[in-house]
């Protein structure tokens, strides 16, 4: 069955594109989407080097919504390999857990590279994230290249290039970019330890590399209290509509010492309000005892 896609879509033209670059496997990875669906793709990774994953070949899922690139995809590993769980949408500032960190530049390829560069480390609190031993991971690397997907029809161990070939692409650029994605934090579910949860690692940025604010809580420890969030959160000095600013003094409140500047403003306000009322009550009685004097007057008058 021939599937039609509008051609003007945005979404449409990019993955088009970007399935025209990726048609070629590399050493390191492959993606391509499915015959009858633009919007599902199937990729293949190779573990990073030097690592527990090294001789792994690996396969999951990018699921695209219809707004990609605006909106980020969901990535979906098929393999078992003591990172990630397996048929769960895995937590990264480029998947589909984040659009707020999401970038529209980012791409398909750079996705791919995340993974790989990703892989070694720790996943302690992210969802979708496993910390198998050493040994088993290296068992689960093992067994993935025997493995085959029914869905794409493709097998481990002919879906990339070998090792000793170069890659048929220049990826600098997007390895690059691939450096400054990072795990958000994410706390287990109930149950889960604390203490745990602060120790997720993450690699630290260059110095002119930039961090959101999630990241850099990670990096220096979960906060023990709002106060203590606050005032390790750099103040960031950008306009933001009145529902952003709502939404902001709901997540930092005022300091007990503005709180009460601002119930002295608002009382002396109320207090100058008061005394207003009192003077125009008083003005206006004035003046209508100064009508009904003038009208008694005026007919005293006419009587004599």
């Amino acid at each position: 069955m021939e599937v039609r896609y509008n051609l003007k879509s945005p979404a449409v033209k990019r993955l088009m594109k970007e399935a025209a670059e990726l048609k070629d496997a590399t050493d390191h990875y492959h993606a391509q989407p499915l015959e009858d669906n633009l919007f599902e793709w199937h990729f293949t990774v190779r573990g990073p080097p030097d690592s527990d994953f090294d001789s792994g070949i690996y396969h999951g899922r990018i699921v695209l919504p219809p707004e990609y690139p605006m909106k980020p995809p969901s990535i979906i590993l098929l393999t078992a390999n003591g990172r990630f769980e397996v048929g769960k949408k895995i937590c990264l500032s480029i998947s589909g857990h984040h659009p707020e960190t999401w970038q529209p530049s980012w791409s398909i390829r750079t996705a791919l590279l995340a993974i790989i560069g990703f892989m070694p480390t720790k996943g302690e609190g992210a969802i979708g994230s496993l910390d198998y031993t050493p040994d088993e991971r290296k068992a689960l690397a093992k067994k993935s290249q025997d493995y085959f997907c029914e869905a794409c029809g493709i097998s481990m161990k002919s879906a990339l290039l070998p090792l000793n070939s170069e890659s048929s692409r220049d990826d600098k650029e997007d390895r690059e970019l691939a450096r400054q994605i990072s795990f958000t934090a994410q706390v287990n579910p109930p149950g889960s330890s604390q203490t745990d949860a602060n120790k997720q690692l993450q690699k630290l940025p260059e110095p002119n590399q930039t961090i959101t604010t999630t990241e850099a809580e990670t990096l220096d420890g979960q906060p023990n209290s709002r106060e203590e969030a606050t005032q390790s959160t750099p103040t960031v000095n950008t306009s933001r509509s009145p529902r952003q600013r709502r939404a902001h003094q709901r997540r930092n409140p005022a300091s007990p010492g503005l709180i009460e500047v601002q119930h002295q403003a608002v009382n002396g306000s109320n207090t100058g309000s008061a005394i207003l009322i009192v003077v125009l009550t008083f003005a206006l009685a004035a003046l209508l005892f100064r009508r009904l004097y003038l009208a008694n007057e005026y007919i005293f008058d006419y009587d004599l």
